[in-house]
C-alpha cells in the first residue's frame, strides 16, 4: 500500500496539539491520521522545527519550499507526489487518495471554556460560613 508523508510547518511538538491554544484543525487531522493508520496506510509526519533533514530528503518538498517558502506548509505527499499544500484536508479527501471509503464524520468535538463554579450567596446577618465556603481559618 502507498504511504502518506505529512510535512508540517514548525510547531512546538510533533502534532501541534499542545500549549494553551490548540487549533481544532490539528486535533481533527491527528484523528484522521490515526484512522488512516487503522486502515493500513503507512503515515509519517515530519515537523520542520524537529526534522529539517526529512524536508531536504524529499525532492518535491525541497522544491516547493525553495519556490514558495514556508507558506506552502503543510505539504501532504503520497509516493513522492504533493497531493495537498497549505492546509489540512478532511478525512474524505485523504481517504480517496488511497481508495478508502471514509465513514461519515461526526460533529467535531470543540473544547469550550467552562465558567468557574458558582460562588456562595452573601450571608445575611453575619453568620458563619458553611464548611468549605471560606469561613475556616
Amino acid at each position: 500500500m502507498s504511504s502518506l508523508h505529512v510535512f508540517d510547518p514548525p510547531m512546538c511538538c510533533a502534532t501541534g496539539i499542545c500549549g494553551n491554544e490548540i487549533d481544532p484543525a490539528l486535533v481533527r487531522f491527528a484523528a484522521d491520521l490515526r484512522w488512516l493508520v487503522s486502515q493500513g496506510v503507512r503515515v509519517a509526519r515530519h515537523n520542520l522545527a524537529q526534522e529539517p533533514a526529512a524536508f531536504v530528503g524529499e525532492p518535491a518538498v525541497q522544491a516547493a519550499l525553495a519556490d514558495e517558502g514556508e507558506g506552502c506548509l503543510p505539504l501532504l505527499v503520497v509516493d513522492g507526489e504533493i497531493r495537498h499544500r497549505g492546509g489540512y484536508p478532511d478525512r474524505a479527501t485523504v481517504a480517496a487518495w488511497f481508495s478508502i471509503e471514509a465513514p461519515p464524520q461526526a460533529e467535531p468535538f470543540v473544547l469550550r471554556e467552562v465558567p468557574p463554579p458558582c460562588r456562595p450567596a452573601p450571608e445575611e446577618g453575619g453568620g458563619a460560613a458553611a464548611p468549605g465556603m471560606g469561613g475556616e481559618g
